[in-house]
């Protein structure tokens, strides 16, 4: 049985991960430091001689920017999914890391608490968000079975990605990492499903990468 091959990436560094804000759907750009991990980035792809079959991205600005290195170094087309978006943080969006729990505590307790059905006021819950990016990581493996995918997304998503494919509960603590302009990989075959290969890998990039994995 044919095995595919998905190469996840989180997008690069932004002013607000900086600021460890939570940006969610906010459609925040890379920042200078961001813009040259991803270069770093697709450079690492081009010198391992990485062949790969199709490139996806979120739509959201940090992530298509971070793909589109991969697009001018490579010449191949991204193909940009809303799906494989960042959850929605709801109320939370906006806010750092140090002012949420003092501005919406009753807000932010649910967030930390894992609850899996709130949906942060406005927001996605985690159940929500969970059935979108199984839907969507779904799609993408059945439409292209036995090849090798880039996505470019964020690292909330990633985070949920690992869970779905090492079979974490979605309200246990998070147990990986996710830096920006990390290589992370999963496979799917359908004799065994979703495994979990090497991941967090920032070998590439000159300098150390932000892991908050909420932005």
């Amino acid at each position: 049985m044919a095995t595919t091959k998905l190469c996840l990436i989180r997008h690069g560094e932004t002013t607000w991960n900086t600021e460890r804000r939570l940006q969610g759907h906010t459609d925040i750009p890379l920042n200078a430091n961001g813009a040259l991990q991803a270069r770093q980035m697709a450079q690492a792809l081009k010198d391992i001689k990485l062949t790969f079959d199709f490139l996806y991205t979120s739509d959201l600005k940090r992530a298509a920017d971070t793909a589109n290195a991969v697009v001018e170094l490579f010449g191949i087309e991204a193909k940009v999914d809303s799906a494989l978006r960042e959850r929605h943080f709801g109320a939370l969006q906006g806010l750092s890391i140090p002012e949420a729990p003092a501005l919406r505590p009753d807000i932010w307790q649910a967030h930390i608490a894992r609850d899996l059905e709130h949906d942060l006021e406005g927001g996605e819950s985690i159940r929500q968000f969970a059935l979108r990016v199984e839907n969507a990581l779904e799609k993408i493996q059945s439409r292209h079975r036995g090849k090798t995918i880039l996505i470019v997304s964020h690292g909330g998503t990633l985070d949920m990605m690992y869970r779905l494919a090492s079979k974490q509960a979605l309200n246990t603590d998070r147990i990986v990492s996710v830096p920006n302009a990390s290589l992370n990989w999963i496979t799917h075959s359908e004799v065994d499903g979703w495994a979990v290969g090497q991941w967090a890998d920032t070998r590439h990039l000159d300098g150390p990468a932000l892991e908050n994995v909420d932005a």
